[in-house]
């Protein structure tokens, strides 16, 4: 069965809310850029069916069917609605697709507001969600998870990156790097560079703490500060939407404990768990995978393997 690119839907559930407290990293990300096109770069390639990945699924969908995936499409570049207001776009829907494609299966993408996303597959209203979800002991306890994207944070600068900056020496010792208010960069992974710097005998970071990432990138642009350091996904939108002015540097930062990984969330022993992990992996292994993260600049965060998580 080959799934047409057409039937990729979403369906509304009422008013959806703008939530603060997400587990996503993407909380701020239409600050990026809040007037930007909503197209990608280049088309979402086109996959086979994998008969391996199929003969995983339950007896019933083996030759085709339909699954749900639940979102809240209020997170550009990941997860957000076209101009329209009615079609689901982004990153996350480009895998939702893909691994319907190879399943063999239709995708129908659910808007929902995000702390309605795990009870609603905990009661198994919708099949899977692909929302940027850290596996965390009190989710794994009611869901599957599949791992598929290293979200993590990333540093920005202006084009051709004239300060040579980058995460992973002491480039940023002594320049002005902006972060957000209350994020995780400012609370802890800046200090801890700092921290290095001073060790170092280098110049700490000069912090500056901004309310927004707008507000950053239009300091970056008008020189006032180095560099913008906070999520990755958002600023890949903003490199994306403006690549005259700003460019995403990389490595990706790398947290002294655990990581960044986010995962695909099912119910609890669900029996589409085996199939889609495999998909997920021949997605990884094609090349499709890393293809559909590029087309939204996100192409840093991408995983060589993808694992089951319990």
């Amino acid at each position: 069965m080959r799934v047409q690119r057409g039937k990729l839907v979403a369906s509304a559930l009422g008013a959806v809310l703008l939530v603060s407290a997400t587990g996503c990293s993407a909380t701020t990300a239409t600050q990026a850029a809040p007037d930007a096109d909503t197209t990608a770069t280049a088309e979402l390639p086109e996959v086979q069916p994998s008969q391996e990945a199929i003969k995983l699924l339950p007896a019933d969908l083996q030759e085709g069917g339909t699954i749900t995936m639940a979102a809240d499409l209020h997170y550009p570049p990941t997860s957000f609605l076209a101009d329209d207001n009615k079609t689901p776009v982004g990153y996350n829907v480009d895998v939702a697709q893909l691994l319907g494609e190879t399943l063999g299966l239709e995708v129908k993408v659910e808007n929902v507001t995000w702390d309605g996303v795990i009870p609603g597959i905990a009661a198994h209203r919708y099949d899977f969600t692909a929302t940027n979800m850290t596996p965390t002991p009190d989710r794994l306890k009611v869901l599957d998870m599949i791992t598929y994207w290293n979200a993590g944070s990333s540093l920005i600068a202006a084009k051709g990156n004239p300060e040579g900056l980058n995460l992973a020496d002491e480039s940023m010792c002594g320049k002005k790097i902006a972060v957000m208010t209350g994020s995780t960069q400012q609370e802890k992974y800046l200090p801890e560079i700092s921290e290095e710097c001073e060790a170092g005998g280098e110049a700490p970071v000069s912090t500056v703490v901004l309310p927004n990432a707008q507000g950053a990138l239009t300091q970056l642009a008008s020189k006032r500060i180095d560099g913008v350091f906070a999520d990755t996904s958002q600023l890949a939108w903003a490199a994306k939407q403006q690549p005259q002015a700003f460019e995403l540097l990389s490595p990706q930062y790398q947290k002294k404990e655990g990581d960044d990984i986010v995962a695909l969330g099912l119910p609890k022993d669900s029996p589409l768990t085996p199939a889609l992990h495999a998909a997920m992996q021949e997605l990884i292994d094609n090349g499709a995978y890393q293809a559909a993260l590029d087309r939204w600049g996100l192409g840093s965060g991408a995983i060589p393997t993808s694992k089951v998580v319990s």
